[in-house]
């Protein structure tokens, strides 16, 4: 499995950034809850793909749900290579795979890192998530504030001795891909949320404070629409039970 970079110097992530102001507030669904990550691997080369990407494109605009499309590189030999496609989702969905101890497949659909199932089954699939954003209690444990830098990222430690990973995702809301070739030639289809950086900040010892300092310029580069803060159990493959999550507002940035 392809390692995923990891940051831990806190330090080298301040970068000049004083009108960030209050601006790249991390946002709750709510006051109650963190929302639910909804997370899918899927191909523009697998015919049996484009109903879970509508899904996604369904539950994106949802405030109780974070919703990250993965385009995989595994089906480029098919005959179409995946445009979106990169080796990071490919390694994190084989972590899933370990964490799981299920093979991969598409579409796999990743509920708050604890179930999977084929998201080409939109009953079912959407009826997993709305359970899952039931089942999440609890108030939101990230806390952020704007500091002269950037954004500061904190949480209390726990009574938990467990180890969290701690992912920026960066992401763009829409892509409209014309397939030409492969088993969806002739489709247009529209991928919603679709990852285009992961980075792993920080490996979280619960039972510690947590502190990660983000800079704007980091959190601006590839000019991406979207950004999140994913926490999981990091396990013995980086991925888990999601603990914690939220989106980073970046129209507030600019």
């Amino acid at each position: 499995m392809t390692a995923l970079p990891l940051i831990t110097s806190r330090a080298s992530m301040r970068l000049a950034a004083p009108a960030l102001l209050a601006a790249a507030m991390l946002i709750p669904a709510s006051a109650q809850a963190r929302p639910a990550v909804v997370e899918l691997f899927t191909s523009q080369g697998c015919s049996s793909c484009p109903p879970a990407d509508a899904l996604i494109n369904e539950v994106a605009p949802r405030d109780d749900v974070i919703a990250l499309t993965y385009n995989i590189t595994y089906w480029d030999y098919l005959g179409w290579r995946d445009t979106l496609g990169r080796e990071e989702h490919t390694a994190r969905q084989e972590a899933y795979a370990q964490h799981f101890m299920d093979r991969k497949y598409t579409p796999q659909l990743v509920i708050d890192g604890e179930t999977h199932m084929p998201g080409s089954r939109q009953q079912a699939s959407r009826k997993a998530i709305n359970d899952q954003v039931d089942s999440v209690k609890g108030p939101e444990i990230l806390v952020t504030a704007p500091t002269d830098t950037g954004l500061a990222i904190t949480a209390d430690a726990t009574t938990s001795t467990q180890t969290a990973a701690v992912w920026l995702v960066q992401y763009d809301v829409a892509h409209e891909v014309m397939i030409t070739r492969g088993e969806n030639a002739g489709e247009t289809i529209t991928y919603s949320n679709v990852v285009r950086d992961i980075i792993r900040l920080d490996d979280w010892d619960m039972s510690k404070p947590l502190s990660i300092d983000l800079a704007k310029d980091m959190l601006m580069q590839g000019n991406h629409d979207g950004c999140a803060i994913i926490v999981q159990q990091a396990g013995d493959y980086g991925v888990g039970k999601v603990l914690t999550a939220a989106r980073i507002d970046m129209a507030l940035m600019n």
